[in-house]
């Protein structure tokens, strides 16, 4: 990569009835945002211009037909409808669900073409974008099917160094003890351990994984999944090189601050991992989903219908997703030249004590 190249960061922009343009407009209020990346924006430049006046928030943008035509040092907004979408603040209306899909369906169609280098998504109401073509529980399952190329997709919720990531993500509650086998930990155990050595840029990570049960199930007494499930995938992953260890009972592993000691945590479903993790570091919380080709983040937030138009909303868990994407980004360019150059293997003979042929190995740039 160039060493002046600037990222070009695809961004969609999630209901237009939330707060993404609110936080959008305000990451790149500041300047020397333009000066890091390419911003090239998924949605309505009369809706930009709506939550602009309506917040008298003085970020200027160039309105583009093509994100070939983007324009340098500025916001760019793409036009992805040609409809007149009506804004209604803080209201779940099919109309924004719709406009939320047509942004992250040419977003996607653009990053399949190499016109953006990652994405970062503003946030989406889960049940207005359900359409024909969008019947997912989320970002995250869409993309995958989308973009992943047969590849799994694994959510990590990231601060610095501080990354907890999910065996089941947006399944009910009910569902959950079925859903976590022995195969899937194993899956997302890969995967984890895998980005945080490309993407992360850790050699050796050590991954801390959670139980099912409270108290790791009390040796059998409420809960065996521990015992015939979640153990001997770890038994597995360790013999496979992956430093694992666990399972520890969710509750007090976060409370003593001991997830300060390791590179991940793996949690078992949604809520067990990212309650305390939104508690510990909502405000600059960032989305990521691992795993796939595509470098995908968002905010650790939602919409935030009620805080919608107030002018209120904190940007900036927004602009660390924007951050993280390019480090990302940044690290599997590293990575792939790495690997697209290895040292080369040269040998020579030489004989030993006893006479006998040996080939002794010469590493070479």
């Amino acid at each position: 990569m160039e060493e002046n190249y600037r990222i070009r960061v695809g961004i969609t922009h999630g209901d237009i009835n939330g707060i993404g343009y609110e936080v959008i407009l305000k990451t790149f209020l500041d300047s020397a945002m333009l000066e890091l990346c390419t911003p090239i924006v998924y949605g309505s430049p009369k809706v930009a211009a709506y939550h602009r006046k309506a917040m008298d928030i003085q970020t200027n943008f160039s309105i583009i037909n093509s994100a070939d035509d983007y324009q340098p040092d500025r916001l760019n907004i793409l036009n992805c409808t040609e409809d007149e979408l009506k804004v209604e603040l803080s209201k779940p209306t099919p109309e924004a669900g719709k406009a939320a899909l047509d942004a992250l369906e040419r977003a996607l169609q653009d990053y399949r073409e190499g016109k953006i280098d990652v994405l970062v998504t503003a946030p989406i109401n889960k049940h207005t974008i359900q359409s024909e073509t969008f019947h997912f529980p989320g970002h995250t399952e869409y993309i995958e099917e989308r973009v992943g190329n047969g590849q799994k997709a694994l959510m990590i919720l990231l601060k610095d160094d501080f990354r907890v990531a999910l065996v089941t993500g947006h399944v009910p509650v009910r569902e959950i003890a079925q859903d976590v086998t022995k195969e899937l930990i194993m899956e997302k155990l890969a995967i984890f351990h895998r980005s945080l050595k490309e993407d992360f840029g850790i050699d050796n990570p050590r991954i801390a994984v959670f139980s099912l049960n409270p108290h790791v199930g009390d040796e059998g007494l409420i809960g065996t999944e521990e015992n015939e499930v979640i153990i001997p995938a770890m038994k597995e992953m360790v013999a496979k090189g992956v430093q694992c260890f666990g399972p520890y009972p969710a509750d007090g592993f976060m409370g003593s601050g001991n997830y300060s000691h390791f590179d991940g945590i793996l949690a078992m479903y949604h809520d067990q991992g990212l309650a305390p993790f939104k508690a510990l570091a909502m405000d600059e919380g960032v989305n990521y989903t691992a795993g796939l080709p595509l470098v995908r983040t968002s905010p650790a937030h939602g919409t935030a219908y009620d805080i919608s138009g107030k002018g209120i909303a904190l940007e900036d868990s927004f602009r660390q997703a924007i951050y993280v994407a390019m480090d990302v980004f940044c690290n599997r360019v590293a990575e792939n030249e790495i690997h697209a150059h290895p040292l080369r293997k040269q040998y020579y003979e030489r004989r030993d004590d006893s006479d006998k042929l040996k080939l002794d190995i010469i590493e070479e740039d």
